[in-house]
């Protein structure tokens, strides 16, 4: 009886001692994060997407699959791959949510549900790509607008291909605008799939904060579009454009991230031709969207701080 007990205690160990490494550097980054004021304009959203596991067959051992819980994570652990860089919140985000899921194997150990073999659990994607892209182009790019504006009216946000479709095009009105791209960035982190809808959710709201308000959008087949004119045509002192893509994808292709023209040219393409079997979430944010509003460059500095000119 004695040596079956020492077991699990001998196994928890290093997860034991890695939560121990890496609970504290969360909380240090969270104490030395700053939030951003969301002082800039008005903008856009669409996108939609689904987190949910492939469903499975009925049987009468009553399992019900819904993602990794507890006592399903062996060691080691996933800790978040990043590219281009990976800074700023986004990191944060990608590393509070390996953090989240390895507080949750500890707590599982030694609890691991008995399915008994009556069926298989679902085939569930191992670890979900996150990836945030962010454009910034001269005000003069007001044909991208346009664009934007007639995807939020006509796409398909409530199924894969036409989220699909929705990235396609917003990636190809992008690369049809490369004389005015000026800022850019492009950050990207793996975390396991239990944990992926949160770090989503929370991504989007970081990024949909920086809007004053959201005039059109169309998200998960739930359209707004503002019935007062006042979306439109920014004020004509405005100074710049910002498009954030923000994708959840199980594709392993890797990007060439956002140093110079031509990297982001190669990051918009790869991530346009995305299957819709891979693409799990969508997100296309922008700003400014409202009549008479101004993005300058002091609100671009102060709102997305972690662009870089090309």
């Amino acid at each position: 009886m004695g040596a079956a007990v020492a077991t699990p205690r001998l196994l928890t160990r290093p997860r034991r001692l890695l939560a121990s490494l890496l609970i504290p550097l969360v909380i240090v980054g969270l104490c030395l994060f700053q939030a951003q004021p969301a002082d800039a304009a008005r903008g856009g959203r669409m996108g939609g997407g689904s987190f949910r596991a492939p469903s499975m067959p009925r049987s009468s051992g009553g399992y019900r699959g819904g993602g990794s819980r507890g006592g399903g994570m062996g060691f080691p652990f996933i800790i978040p791959i990043f590219g281009f860089g990976g800074g700023g919140l986004f990191g944060l985000l990608i590393l509070m949510a390996v953090a989240g899921v390895l507080v949750n194997a500890l707590r599982g150990v030694g609890n691991a549900p008995t399915i008994g073999g009556a069926a298989t659990a679902p085939v569930m994607p191992h670890n979900v790509n996150m990836i945030q892209v962010q454009v910034g182009l001269l005000a003069s790019a007001k044909s991208l607008q346009d664009d934007l504006r007639s995807l939020a009216a006509s796409s398909d946000t409530n199924s894969s291909t036409g989220l699909q479709r929705l990235l396609q095009e917003t990636t190809l009105a992008l690369l049809r605008q490369p004389d005015l791209w000026v800022y850019a960035n492009a950050e990207s982190g793996s975390v396991p799939f239990s944990s992926a809808e949160s770090t989503f959710n929370r991504l989007s709201m970081n990024e949909r904060s920086k809007l004053d308000a959201e005039l059109t959008s169309n998200v998960g087949g739930q359209r707004t579009m503002d019935t007062s004119n006042s979306a439109g045509d920014a004020d004509a002192t405005n100074e710049f454009i910002v498009v954030t893509l923000l994708v959840a994808s199980t594709a392993s292709s890797k990007l060439a991230g956002a140093d110079t023209g031509e990297d982001l040219r190669q990051t918009l393409r790869i991530l346009g031709s995305t299957a819709s079997s891979e693409l799990m979430a969508l997100e296309v944010i922008w700003q400014p969207e409202g009549r008479g509003d101004v993005l300058s460059a002091n609100d671009l500095v102060t709102a997305y701080p972690n662009l870089q000119h090309l």
